[in-house]
């Protein structure tokens, strides 16, 4: 274990599959006090026994919607109570429906507005009281370059993505002088089966744990600099035809 975030406390969102997992391992690799939530018991459980050798007693899974304001209080409230405080936040809940504007229904427009957005302020919101009482911490929100570059039948996810940059930017400005620091990653193509597509999406494809390690690098700058945003793509995607 490379003990660097020794005392460190993170919540992660979204943690029991795909970038939220890698997320959740390599925390727990570096030493911090992890807990994760999700909204599939299975899924946790799974996750609590692919992480046990990495945590052990520093991992606390929390099955939590974060579409409910209420369910993210009581997840901050668990993280402080077992572990006593909370220094990381990484918003990674996300859902996808990509079909045409005509197609999607308003209760998929909700559920992706909901947790892509609302999510994340729900959880901000419930750290940010936290963080304040701990000195400082860091807020790493998910995004994607999706969120720059619109597609046909993505109009909802975008939407919801383009929206939490704003987020993220606004916020950013708001804390920094607390030492809160704010930042987003905007990743590319990665193998993870979101939105229910392929696990193997192309060829080239990024890993979780490729977006895993720029929120480690995130977290291990100084507390000086402010690396607000960062861009992760494949380095070699496949050619088109």
């Amino acid at each position: 274990m490379n003990a660097t975030l020794s005392g460190k406390i993170a919540l992660v969102t979204g943690g029991s599959r795909g970038i939220g997992l890698a997320t959740a391992r390599t925390l727990l690799q570096q030493g911090a006090a992890v807990a994760i939530t999700g909204t599939s018991q299975a899924n946790l459980d799974e996750a609590a026994r692919t992480l046990a050798a990495d945590g052990g007693d520093r991992l606390l899974p929390i099955r939590a919607d974060v579409r409910s304001y209420d369910a993210v209080k009581q997840a901050v409230s668990d993280v402080v109570g077992r572990f006593g405080g909370l220094d990381i936040l990484v918003n990674n809940a996300g859902v996808g429906v990509f079909r045409a504007v005509a197609d999607t229904t308003v209760e998929e427009w909700q559920q992706i507005i909901d947790t892509n957005l609302s999510g994340v302020f729900y959880c901000c919101h419930a750290a940010l009281p936290v963080m304040r009482a701990r000195g400082g911490g860091w807020i790493i929100n998910v995004s994607s370059l999706a969120s720059r570059n619109a597609f046909v039948n993505g109009a909802a996810y975008c939407a919801s993505k383009s929206a939490l940059n704003a987020f993220s930017e606004a916020l950013m400005q708001e804390v920094r002088y607390e030492g809160i620091r704010v930042a987003y990653v905007l990743p590319g193509s990665v193998n993870t089966g979101f939105g229910g597509l392929s696990s193997t999406k192309a060829e080239g494809a990024l890993l979780p744990e490729d977006v895993a390690q720029v929120i480690s690098d995130l977290i291990a700058h100084p507390s000086r600099s402010l690396p607000s945003r960062v861009e992760i793509r494949p380095a070699q995607p496949a050619r088109k035809a």
